[in-house]
């Protein structure tokens, strides 16, 4: 077997999207890119790492497994992060035979941008970076695997979507519930009205961001991490080892928690964008709402939970829908319903019951895809389109929790209707002269 062909066929193994799935789930839009990136090597993909904190490691790891992938740079403002990202790479190509070159290191980004020994680029930056760090690397040719949530900001994300088609860029992004078998067969068994028409969707992600700012007492920037490069665009916050928790090398420690910049809302989402962005996709997907969205946001002053109202009249209501409390998503319709979430699907119509084995629950194929949208030049599983459709309504999401009231919300031109103050949250007004 040729390696430009073993990674497709895993892919295809481990994953229920075959010929026949993809004509059953319409949502699913492999387009032909504006234009082609030419590659080096029409083989291998070239991969530069921007941002190496704990999710990058992971991801590093899983792409690393793909012997059509060369891992060759990394960037990031925290110098230590950056020698365990090279002495963990370089231990991994040293027990297999080498590297053709070494693992070039950037305290900048954009220098990174510049190399011709990177095809393209994994960004798992802080969420406020994605935006300006995707763009960029739309206008060096690079094609992109971008974590989740697309982008800080709604026009983030309309700039983020004409960077990439005007490009000719592959971005895929780290939604990557999409290749786990037990929700592609949720999707399907919506999809083709097993469960007859919808009313309802449960999709249990948690809560909006700390309503307060970040007071804490500035402490000591740690030798090697440049703060105001960390902060970029959004107003300078005091560094706090939990926004950027730190690591050693000898011995080595990891870090013991994830970066807490998540959790406040002027550096992030709250869970409404970290598991919004994986369920409110997986939700969407399935009631055909992908490149789409909600026409209301609904916030009851009293008990009961934020709802989503479509425009067939579906309900998308942030709530637990069992007694385990998991993140996931409950289909509801008038044959029966479906739960589904990591590792777990149940259902009570007969018709769409599975069993999965341990692999089929994984989400390995997700980063095969990726590479090999690059090397064929085809829209991934989740292109930039669907990626922002997802953020969008985890955004929208909090912009009503912040303001404390209902929104009407139109999904085509994105914006809210007749509500100039909701409408001024689409964006922010960018520190130390970055622009979109």
């Amino acid at each position: 077997m040729s390696k430009s062909n073993f990674s497709r066929r895993k892919f295809l193994a481990t994953s229920l999207l075959t010929t026949a799935g993809l004509g059953a789930i319409p949502q699913l839009s492999f387009g032909a890119s504006s234009k082609a990136i030419k590659l080096k090597d029409t083989s291998k993909v070239r991969l530069g790492f921007i941002g190496v904190g704990r999710q990058a490691m992971g991801l590093l790891g899983n792409f690393m497994k793909n012997p059509n992938v060369e891992v060759t740079a990394a960037a990031d403002v925290y110098a230590i992060k950056l020698e365990r990202f090279q002495k963990r790479t370089l231990k991994h190509y040293e027990d297999r035979g080498g590297l053709t070159g070494g693992i070039a290191l950037y305290s900048n980004y954009k220098d990174l941008l510049k190399s011709e020994e990177v095809d393209a680029v994994v960004i798992a930056s802080p969420d406020h970076w994605h935006a300006l760090m995707a763009i960029d690397a739309c206008k060096a040719g690079k094609d992109i695997y971008l974590e989740k949530p697309l982008t800080f900001t709604i026009k983030e994300g309309q700039e983020l979507v004409k960077a990439v088609r005007s490009n000719g860029i592959v971005l895929g992004v780290g939604s990557m519930q999409r290749a786990g078998a037990n929700f592609q067969h949720a999707v399907r068994m919506v999809q083709k009205g097993y469960l007859g028409k919808i009313k309802t969707v449960y999709a249990n992600v948690g809560t909006p961001p700390f309503p307060k700012e970040i007071d804490f007492e500035a402490q000591a920037i740690p030798a090697g991490l440049d703060w105001k490069a960390w902060n970029g665009p959004i107003p300078a916050v005091p560094y706090f080892p939990d926004l950027n928790p730190p690591i050693s090398i000898n011995p080595e420690e990891n870090e013991k928690a994830w970066g807490a910049w998540r959790w406040y809302k002027r550096t992030g989402g709250g869970l409404m964008t970290d598991w919004g962005a994986h369920m409110f996709d997986i939700a969407q997907w399935g009631i055909g709402m992908d490149r789409n969205g909600p026409v209301e946001v609904i916030v009851d002053k009293g008990e009961e939970p934020m709802k989503y109202r479509y425009a067939n009249g579906i309900e998308m209501i942030v709530s637990p829908f069992d007694d385990t409390n998991r993140q996931g998503v409950k289909f509801i319709g008038e044959k029966g319903w479906i739960t589904v979430s990591r590792g777990n699907y149940d259902t009570s119509v007969k018709e769409c019951e599975m069993k999965f084995t341990k692999e089929q629950l994984g989400f390995s194929p997700h980063h095969v895809d990726f590479i090999d949208s690059v090397l064929m030049r085809k829209d991934p599983i989740v292109p930039v389109e669907v990626g922002h459709s997802t953020c969008t309504v985890c955004t929208i999401g909090n912009i009503a929790h912040d303001l404390g009231r209902s929104l009407k919300w139109d999904p085509i031109a994105q914006v809210f209707i007749g509500d100039a103050e909701a409408n001024s949250r689409l964006h922010y007004n960018y520190e130390n002269g970055l622009s979109l």
